[in-house]
């Protein structure tokens, strides 16, 4: 069970999240530009489930926490920019 997160730490966190995808995609993006509710996949950010594995592997050396394949809720972990930083906001150690 992981704690509630407030609107305010993800507000806060979700740019530097996007910042960290950009980066680790080499994508042609700046921060502000990306929609915090939009999806990452598809016509969002136009992402796939490779980039996802290569996300994952990043988040988890940054915030310090293992993202998991098999996680049931990995659809609803990654539907948005604002959805990825609430889980990683409830889930990091660094």
């Amino acid at each position: 069970m992981t704690e509630p997160v407030s609107p305010e730490t993800v507000d806060a966190l979700w740019p530097e999240v996007v910042a960290l995808i950009i980066e680790a995609l080499n994508m042609e993006l700046e921060p502000g530009e990306v929609d915090p509710d939009g999806p990452l996949y598809g016509d969002g950010m136009g992402l796939d489930s490779i980039d996802m594995l290569e996300i994952s592997l990043v988040i988890s050396k940054r915030y310090g926490f293992q993202m998991r394949s098999d996680n049931e809720d990995n659809e609803k972990i990654f539907a948005s920019p604002r959805a990825l930083a609430a889980y990683i906001a409830s889930q990091r150690t660094q």
